[in-house]
């Protein structure tokens, strides 16, 4: 009987302990959402930017490629129109910082010019500004199937004799 009573005792110590591996833990959102930006890259999107002549490309890095030659070429051609008169010959890499808004709207953060660019060349800067002005349309880079900004920094070759 009182092996019995033991029994039923250690049974019913045994299931009251065992019910705490049978509660679910409830997750908030916000602990899903923090678990998520903490594994989230920052630095990396889906999809980079484009032209819709880029857009049929089947790899991002040959889209991100069409999309940078696109660009290159575009404010080259722009320059090249230009008649550019100077008493020294130049011939600088100049790097450009871009955003692109989630709304496509590119826009020249700096642009780092050699001074002896800038001496033979004063209006540089404006010029690569206004050669932005007649870019075709431009698809923001996607984040997770969101528009999101991006900065990037594009190498433009100046050469004038």
């Amino acid at each position: 009987m009182r092996s019995i009573k033991q029994i039923g005792i250690f049974l019913f110590v045994l299931v009251l302990v065992s019910c705490e591996y049978f509660n679910v833990k409830k997750t908030s959102p916000e602990a899903i959402l923090k678990e998520e930006l903490r594994t989230f890259n920052w630095q990396e999107v889906d999809a980079y930017p484009s032209f819709a002549l880029c857009d049929s490309s089947e790899s991002k890095q040959v889209r991100k490629l069409c999309f940078e030659r696109t660009l290159t070429t575009h404010i080259a051609e722009y320059l090249q129109k230009e008649a550019l008169i100077v008493t020294k010959d130049v011939q600088d890499t100049i790097l450009l910082q871009f955003q692109l808004s989630e709304k496509g709207v590119l826009a020249l953060l700096n642009a780092k010019i050699d001074s002896l660019t800038t001496k033979e060349i004063p209006n540089i800067g404006s010029l690569l500004v206004q050669s932005l002005d007649s870019l075709p349309q431009i698809f923001p880079a996607l984040k997770r199937g969101q528009q999101v900004k991006t900065e990037f920094v594009l190498p433009i070759i100046v050469k004038v004799n």
